[in-house]
């Protein structure tokens, strides 16, 4: 599982959890991601779908300072999850697509008396997600799990919460998937989805150079990638995006649905300064044959150090996204 992903356009992005995965599955390296990691084979050395080779080991940093700057609304997403399972009764939560493992550490704090497991493709990611646990006392109750999905679910242990951040859509018959996930849960246990919510923002709609309205149009290019990602996935099903729905069929009962907003304005750190750049080159360099040359100059020039009108100098870059969160109890 190491691809990074968030949503797809009009749903969740960011940086991650992690993020989504997650990546987490992360904007730096697919536009949606998180921080966390996808759900698809990928582990040893991984390949985008665009067939450029990923180096986990050197995305790491960055897919874990993504999930950082996500923490506080993880962090309130975890809380939340805590009024729906009770909180003594976690034994062992499973972080499908883990990334660097901020969520996984997350989650152990939010439930003190479980185990944490960050479940990844990535041999680098999950060693970062170890270094990350001990980092903050947490070495004892988290542990990481080695596994290319959606082949070893059935692998992964039963669970008293599964969460799958920006993992899902990774999966070709994510139905299939869904339903292998709940065959893992306890009784009353929880499978939790961050899939969708709304686009990563950056920039306001007139940035002075180029066309007016660059990210809607960015948004589009990533719209059509996403939907011939999807397509080339092993088992690909053309399904809506009704997680309820989805959730209902892997026979879950859908327990209720939360947004939760990243909200950094105007001036920004220079770590999320850092984190705009490197999402705004992976968009170059993954959608720029889709825009026309007018939208592939304006990016050139974002990305240029030299250029005063570039993300490195700008002063109305901020960075403002929202991730959805689904739930599902196991009967």
């Amino acid at each position: 599982m190491s691809q990074h992903h968030g949503s797809h356009p009009g749903h969740s992005h960011g940086e991650g959890h992690g993020t989504q995965h997650t990546e987490a599955h992360t904007d730096a390296v697919d536009p949606h991601g998180d921080g966390h990691s996808g759900g698809h084979r990928h582990g040893h050395g991984g390949h985008h779908h665009d067939g450029t080779h990923l180096d986990w080991a050197e995305l790491g940093p960055l897919l874990e300072r993504q999930a950082e700057v996500a923490g506080s609304a993880y962090a309130d997403a975890a809380a939340w999850l805590g009024t729906l399972a009770p909180v003594p009764g976690v034994r062992r939560i499973l972080d499908v697509g883990s990334g660097p493992g901020v969520v996984t550490s997350l989650l152990a704090e939010a439930f003190p008396g479980a185990e944490a497991v960050a479940v990844d493709g990535s041999p680098a990611l999950l060693a970062r997600a170890r270094t990350y646990a001990e980092a903050r006392g947490l070495g004892a109750r988290v542990s990481t799990l080695h596994a290319e999905l959606p082949e070893a679910i059935g692998s992964l242990g039963s669970a008293d919460i599964i969460w799958a951040g920006n993992s899902m859509h990774h999966m070709g018959d994510q139905g299939a998937a869904l339903a292998a996930f709940a065959e893992l849960l306890h009784p009353g246990g929880l499978m939790v989805l961050v899939e969708g919510g709304l686009p990563l923002r950056h920039l306001p709609w007139h940035i002075g150079i180029g066309r007016p309205g660059l990210e809607a149009r960015l948004d589009a290019a990533q719209a059509d990638w996403f939907g011939e990602m999807r397509a080339d996935l092993p088992g690909a099903k053309d399904e809506p995006d009704d997680w309820r729905a989805l959730l209902a069929g892997a026979g879950l009962t859908p327990a209720g649905t939360r947004t939760f907003l990243t909200d950094i304005p105007a001036p920004v750190s220079p770590v999320v300064r850092e984190l705009a750049v490197s999402h705004y080159t992976r968009l170059r360099d993954g959608v720029a044959a889709r825009l026309d040359a007018d939208d592939k100059a304006t990016l050139d020039r974002l990305l240029d150090p030299a250029d005063r009108a570039s993300l490195h100098h700008r002063g109305d870059l901020f960075h403002l996204t929202a991730r959805t969160v689904h739930t599902a109890r196991k009967g």
